[in-house]
């Protein structure tokens, strides 16, 4: 229990700090840069985010085999392991770096509408953005590898002063995209080598293997569905609520969902050490399986109820002095139901890690597609019925299936 609570809160610090920044330079960003070149920068940040799935789920693979070699006593296969993952995701990072350089120009003159101004800056940044594509990929391999020999201290410590350079550089520099973009390309180039050199010392060179490159794409595959499928279902209810209700009602919808969806912080800092935990331990260690998994679901259910309850009493009247009373009028029924989802959602993080962690991906993201013929018109008919409500009531009511499913699916591994 000591080491999960130390390493959740390296996990939260990790998370927790960079959005802080964010928040209190996000005003200043937008003053100093312009509204248009802020609004080009933040498209950069979205496409490298996006750009993460080029690297088809190896890295939460490379921590899962990692974490399983290491709690069944076959230490020896860690070399192989990380050599041959690693190497296949630079190669993969290689072709994002292709991908999104060919596409740039198509980007800036057709899709984006960038003014001819920024043209030049613009296109720049996003090819400099494309040459940090295989670090961005080699460094959240490289951070699964350090996950699953518990060194969240090191992946934090070096994930922190990487992250405020995304938005503190920004104010330092001279207001130009490419140069900003250049400063990123650096901060991103010195992060992967603190983590190589870390990776290093735990774990000596080894060879690459054609096999286990293909073992940790056939797991990583099926972590990539599930990558894919989610963000539908995260984000399907807004585009119906702007096609069958307004344009306004989608933003008295996100704006309570942006704000609740920060629960899952902590269910995230804490979940993301249990993973590797769950991995290294499934096969040896059943009944410390069973007490990890008690203890993660309890330790969420403790910190986030009294919040949930905290708001879907106050959130009228929290909206009303935060947004004003119409605002709250509308957005308020929103607030509470969401607020029960994502509680709901919190608990079934657990046994979604336990069971990637157990080696069967396949089994969440062959539930996400069951989820999506299910979800989709239930939720156009209660956003028919019922305006945004409805929508917030069918997210909640999909969390809860889910939770359901993930809590049964679960059992099995916890025997």
């Amino acid at each position: 229990m000591q080491r999960l609570t130390r390493n959740a809160l390296w996990n939260l610090l990790g998370q927790g700090v960079p959005l802080v920044v964010a928040l209190a330079t996000m005003p200043l960003l937008v003053r100093t840069l312009g509204a248009e070149r802020f609004a080009v920068l933040a498209l950069v940040w979205t496409t490298v985010g996006y750009f993460n799935l080029v690297d088809l789920g190896l890295g939460r693979a490379l921590t899962q085999a990692v974490a399983t070699a290491l709690g069944n006593d076959r230490a020896a296969d860690v070399p192989r392991l990380v050599r041959s993952g690693l190497t296949a995701m630079w190669g993969l990072g290689l072709v994002g770096t292709v991908l999104l350089a060919a596409l740039t120009p198509w980007l800036t003159h057709s899709v984006l509408q960038v003014p001819e101004e920024l043209r030049g800056e613009t296109r720049l940044a996003f090819w400099i953005v494309a040459c940090s594509i295989p670090l961005v990929t080699l460094n959240a391999g490289q951070r699964g590898v350090l996950e699953a020999h518990q060194r969240f201290d090191i992946t934090n410590a070096i994930r922190i002063p990487v992250t405020l350079v995304q938005f503190v550089s920004p104010l330092l520099v001279p207001a130009h995209l490419g140069l900003i973009a250049a400063v990123l390309l650096a901060a991103r180039l010195a992060g992967t080598a603190a983590s190589w050199l870390a990776c290093r010392r735990l774990v000596p060179a080894g060879a690459v293997e054609g096999g286990t490159v293909v073992a940790l794409l056939r797991f990583g595959g099926w972590m990539t569905v599930s990558n894919l499928v989610t963000p539908l279902l995260v984000t399907l209810d807004r585009f119906l609520i702007g096609a069958l209700v307004s344009l306004a009602a989608v933003t008295y919808y996100v704006t309570p969902y942006e704000v609740v969806t920060r629960m899952l912080i902590v269910t995230g800092a804490l979940v993301g050490v249990c993973f590797p935990m769950f991995a290294t331990l499934h096969q040896r260690d059943p009944a410390a399986v069973r007490r990890l998994f008690r203890q993660a679901v309890a330790t969420l259910a403790v910190l986030a109820l009294p919040v949930t309850l905290a708001v879907v009493v106050g959130a009228r009247p929290v909206l009303g002095w935060w947004m004003g009373a119409d605002f709250a009028a509308h957005s308020s029924p929103v607030l509470q139901w969401l607020a029960v989802g994502v509680f709901i959602n919190s608990l079934a993080q657990v046994p979604f890690a336990l069971i990637q962690g157990a080696g069967r991906p396949d089994l969440t993201a062959k539930l996400h597609l069951l989820e999506v013929p299910l979800y989709v018109p239930a939720l156009w008919w209660l956003i028919h019925q019922c305006g945004i409500e409805g929508a917030a009531m069918a997210w909640t009511m999909r969390v809860a299936v889910d939770a359901g499913a993930l809590f049964l699916l679960s059992r099995r591994f916890r025997s």
